[in-house]
């Protein structure tokens, strides 16, 4: 898959791309219901989202798919939409 390429030609060490990979496929599986007819799309974004928030030091898959997904949300509802 595309999202999985783009994650792996990311320029992390195996470990941090091991937490990577964690939080994409976790987030992943909480919001894919919402993307039925541009799954391959969302899943591009969402690998966008996750390495806009990756660092090297990236060690909490958790923290890491929390802040991917924060990224994807504000997104999708834009900034008009925010309060």
């Amino acid at each position: 898959m595309k999202a999985r390429r783009l994650i792996e030609s990311a320029s992390f060490e195996p470990q941090t791309l091991e937490v990577i990979f964690k939080a994409f496929d976790a987030a992943w599986a909480e919001i894919a219901h919402h993307f039925p007819d541009n799954e391959s799309e969302a899943r591009m974004r969402l690998a966008h989202a996750v390495l806009a928030v990756a660092r090297e030091d990236s060690g909490d898959a958790e923290q890491l798919k929390k802040a991917a997904l924060q990224v994807m949300a504000f997104a999708y509802r834009g900034p008009r939409d925010c309060g």
